[in-house]
């Protein structure tokens, strides 16, 4: 079962390009790297380990920011099979990854069936969580564009 505690990481580049990924269960549902906590692991160990998991990119703990932003949001009803008997809402913990430039990315197969870099605006406009969305149009205050 999975634990209601989550990370969304934000990988993007410095003049903002947003990385999103395409659901494999849901063609047309874009989003940023997500994913639940495993056992005690810290959340940036999390982030680290989804970031790895869905995109091939190798980073560390110390790679990333922790925004201390948590979003609180009630789990779609066809997930909520995965979660303990009486779990409705999970906790979503914000993260971001700076990378010099677009990166390749390796989609986790089953779980996602492509990626774009998109320009911060229209990555916003694309993401399909209201989390996601926001996250993203927090991001230019999060950092300074080159």
């Amino acid at each position: 079962m999975k634990k209601p505690v989550s990370v969304l990481v934000l990988i993007h580049t410095p003049v903002l390009e947003v990385l999103l990924l395409e659901r494999a269960a849901n063609p047309g549902f874009w989003q940023s790297v997500t994913g639940s906590q495993e056992g005690e692991e810290p959340l940036d160990g999390t982030a680290v380990r989804e970031v790895t998991e869905e995109t091939g990119i190798i980073a560390r703990p110390d790679h990333l920011v922790d925004w201390h932003l948590e979003n609180r949001f009630e789990i779609f009803p066809e997930w909520q099979h995965r979660y303990p008997p009486g779990v409705t809402e999970n906790i979503e913990h914000v993260f971001s990854l700076v990378l010099p430039f677009p990166q390749p990315i390796l989609v986790a197969p089953g779980e996602h069936i492509g990626h774009r870099w998109l320009p911060w605006h229209e990555a916003a406009r694309t993401a399909f969580s209201w989390s996601n969305r926001d996250a993203i149009l927090m991001l230019p205050r999060h950092v300074k564009p080159t």
